[in-house]
Order: structure tokens, then C-alpha cells, then sequence
């Protein structure tokens, strides 16, 4: 059999144990803030059946949906005349009946349905797990990427959607990120001004486009929305609501002069403007003036959401959104628990993992595994130091021992190599003395303590 050189699918990566470290770093992190707000964890499985995650995402959230050819002979079912007319699109439903999944906010809501006599509402949970996408990859865009979802089911209220708010600014803060964006926008807002302009019927036409803003430009939009259905005399309405300037509440002043005629785009304006008010109740006035802005362009692209809509965004690294979400009122409809309104935000781990790398803000505990390694000197101490490192772990304490007695220069080389930052050599005069030799790998300065002396050392600076 020939040699097969190993790769990696595009889109795809391997994570190194210190890469680990620092990805469990972002994990620990959101959970703590998760659970200080309420959340509690749940897991569903890696694929869905295909019907589950069709439908959900619009036209072009389904085309990135990776399809699982069913098992066996998957082609013996498929009609002929499909197979003559090798349509990939057409062949799907006959070949395949699962797929990864997209997202955990449509698997969610398929528990939530699947669970409901078990549930307390308002139910909230938060999630993080992979999920995959059939896109193009890039900076920043993978094929397989970490989502941290947060989202509460069977609570109508905005209050929700201001704690959202101050989860994404403690959260990211809590990450050392200093600069940051988090837009909010509102999906009537965008189905009134839809409304406005006489196009109520393509509204997903119009957010699919707008929402492209900060890719292709002005010009790109025009151009997308001219070849989804829209007239020159639509664009020059729209152009001052897409360029909309000022502050917060000069652009909903605005808004509210351009939607005056319609219910719905009011109604949507009213809606941040009660996430605000909650805001200022909570005392976070200056997170509203610094780091909350009202986005029209904003609209996420996807058909579920019906209210409110967040997106945030790092100023200090060229990167995409690190984050987003909004609410869903009617998306357990579709599997058959009607009138259920839900809520929920994602971090975006991976994109979050590039701008701490690139700002150097990973604390140096990141990237430790263990905090101390016992040097192996010789067989006739093994016992000793065993000893010592089944007490040092049973203090909380991350510790190895060497496991053969080698030359020093090398076992020292795998503390470095580890980043361990002490060692621990223990020969016959520590073994009688009690007074063990401790080395920072950092200083080289070595010190001797007793083990109670050590374990409260480790504690207080691991």
C-alpha cells in the first residue's frame, strides 16, 4: 500500500495542549458568566436529521449545511431519472437524511419541543459545542468552529435582551478585550422600512443585501438589491436610512420620522428603546454611550428572527463579527409548539481565540498544564517522590513526575518545553532534611521549603 501523506480538510484544524489550554481559558470564562446570569448547560448531538435543520437558516444558511450520505448503498433508492440528470440539489431528500449540524439555536428549539413536559419556564440554557458549515475558508471563517450560545425560551421580555447586553460586555471584558462594538437593530425595524418603501414581500431580500454593507459597500448593495426586485427609486429611500449617523438616539428620532407610517417599524423602535431603559436601570449608562450602538445594516441574515438583533465586534483587530443573535418568537412553531418566544446570543470562540492570540492577552496561567515537575534523580528515591506527588495532587496541586531517571539537562528541557514554571529536586538530603529544593524555571532562583510550605507557594502563584 502506498504512503498516504497526512493532511487536515480545509477548514479544519488540530489543537496543540497549550492551544487547549487557552481555548478551555475562553470556555471557563463564558460559563462562569453564564451561570452568574442563570444559565444552565446543556448538549445535543453533533447531527440532525436533515428536515430538522432545513428551512431554518434562509436560502443561503441551507446551501452551507453539510449533508450525511446515508449509509450503504445510498444511490439504490434514488429515482433514475435524477440520477440521468445528475442534479445534486434534486438527488438530496432520496440520499440523505441527516446532517452536522449549522448552529445550536435550531437544535436547541427541537429539544426544547422534544422536552417540554420537563422544562421550567422561563428555560434557560447555554451550550458549547462545534458545529460545522460548508463555507469558504478564510481568516477567521472555518468549516468547523466552537459556538457558546446563550438563549432562554418562554420569557417575552426585553429584559432578556438588555442582560444579554451586559453578558456580551462582562464576558469579553473579562477576555481583556477593551475595544469593542455590540450593535443592536430590530427585525420589525427592518420590515418597516420594507413596508415604507412598498416592498413589504421581499424583506428577506432587502436584510440578505443590506447586511453585506460592510463587504461589498454602498455600491455592492445597490447592485444586489437592483437584481433582487428593487427599483432606483427604492434605493434613494433607502440610501439615508442605510447611512443613518449620530448617536443612539438621534438615529431612533430619525427612524421614527422615516417609519411613522408604519405600526411594525415602530414597534420595533420601541423595542430597543425598552432594552435601553432597562439598561440605564441596571446603572450601565456609560456602557450604552461607549460600546452599544443602534446598526440599521445590521440584520444577521437569517429568517428566524423576529425582534431585536445583536452583532458585536472587536475595534481592535480587522476581524469579522465575534458574536451575534436576537429573538426568535416563532421558531419551536415549526416543530409544533406554537406561540413559545425565545431569546439567545453566541460568542464566537474560535474568532475570539484569534484576537487574544494577536493582542497577547491570554493570562500566562493559559499555558499551563502543570505546575511543578519532581526531577527523577535514581530508583532508590522513586518511593519518596511518589509520595510527594500523590500529596501534591491531592491538594489541588498539577504536578508530574518524571518517569525515568535521565540526565538532569533533559528532564529540565521538558519543564521548559511544557512551560512548567518550577521543578522539584529531591535527593538524599531533601529525603532526610523534609526540606525540598524548589527551582523557578523562570528566575532560576532555587529555594527550599517544606511540602506545606510548597503546596501554599503553588497555590498562591499557579
Amino acid at each position: 500500500m502506498a504512503n498516504i501523506k497526512p493532511s487536515l480538510a480545509k477548514g479544519t484544524r488540530d489543537f496543540s495542549p497549550r492551544e487547549m489550554e487557552k481555548r478551555n481559558h475562553i470556555f471557563n470564562t463564558l460559563k462562569a458568566v453564564f451561570k452568574k446570569f442563570g444559565y444552565s448547560e446543556i448538549q445535543t448531538p453533533s447531527f440532525e436529521n436533515l428536515s430538522t435543520l432545513t428551512g431554518k437558516y434562509g436560502e443561503e444558511g441551507d446551501k452551507l449545511i453539510f449533508k450525511i450520505i446515508n449509509s450503504g448503498d445510498y444511490l439504490a433508492k434514488a429515482p433514475t431519472e435524477l440520477l440521468d440528470s445528475r442534479n445534486a440539489n434534486s438527488l438530496i431528500k432520496h440520499i440523505s437524511e441527516k446532517a452536522l449540524r449549522y448552529d445550536l439555536t435550531v437544535p436547541f428549539a427541537r429539544y426544547v419541543v422534544m422536552h417540554q413536559h420537563e422544562l421550567t419556564l422561563p428555560f434557560k440554557r447555554f451550550q458549547i459545542q462545534p458545529v460545522w458549515r460548508a463555507d469558504r475558508p478564510q481568516r477567521g471563517r472555518y468549516r468547523e468552529f466552537f459556538q457558546c450560545d446563550v438563549d432562554v425560551v418562554g420569557s417575552p421580555s426585553l429584559l432578556n435582551e438588555a442582560e444579554f447586553v451586559l453578558i456580551y460586555n462582562e464576558a469579553l471584558s473579562a477576555l481583556g478585550l477593551q475595544d469593542f462594538t455590540i450593535k443592536i437593530n430590530n427585525r420589525k425595524i427592518l420590515s418597516g422600512i420594507a413596508e415604507v418603501i412598498g416592498k413589504p414581500s421581499l424583506i428577506v431580500d432587502m436584510t440578505v443585501a443590506i447586511d453585506k454593507l460592510d463587504k461589498i459597500g454602498l455600491d455592492g448593495v445597490n447592485k444586489e438589491l437592483l437584481e433582487r426586485g428593487f427599483t432606483n427609486e427604492d434605493l434613494d429611500v433607502l440610501k439615508p436610512i442605510i447611512l443613518l449617523e449620530g448617536n443612539n438616539v438621534q438615529k431612533l428620532a430619525a427612524l421614527k420620522s422615516v417609519l411613522q407610517s408604519s405600526s411594525q417599524g415602530l414597534a420595533g423602535i420601541a423595542e430597543i428603546e425598552e432594552v435601553f431603559a432597562y439598561l440605564e436601570s441596571f446603572g450601565a449608562t456609560d456602557l450604552l454611550r461607549s460600546r452599544v450602538e443602534v446598526d440599521i445594516t445590521l440584520a444577521r441574515g437569517l429568517n428566524y428572527y423576529t425582534g431585536c438583533i445583536f452583532e458585536v465586534k472587536t475595534n481592535e483587530v480587522a476581524m469579522g463579527s465575534i458574536g451575534g443573535g436576537g429573538r426568535y418568537d416563532d421558531l419551536t412553531g415549526m416543530f409544533g409548539w406554537k406561540d413559545l418566544t425565545g431569546v439567545g446570543v453566541s460568542f464566537g470562540a474560535d474568532r475570539i481565540y484569534d484576537v487574544l492570540e494577536e493582542l497577547n492577552l491570554f493570562p500566562s496561567s493559559a499555558d499551563l498544564s502543570t505546575a511543578i515537575l519532581i526531577i527523577n534523580f535514581d530508583k532508590n528515591i522513586e518511593k519518596y517522590t511518589l509520595r510527594l506527588l500523590a500529596d501534591l495532587r491531592a491538594q489541588g496541586i498539577a504536578a508530574e513526575l518524571y518517569p525515568t531517571a535521565v540526565k538532569l539537562k533533559k528532564q529540565m528541557s521538558y519543564a521548559d518545553d511544557k512551560h512548567i514554571p518550577y521543578v522539584l529536586l529531591v535527593g538524599d538530603e531533601e529525603v532526610t532534611s523534609g526540606d525540598l529544593s524548589v527551582k523557578n524555571m523562570k528566575t532560576g532562583e532555587q529555594v527550599k521549603m517544606r511540602l506545606e510550605e510548597l503546596v501554599m507557594f503553588l497555590k498562591n502563584e499557579i
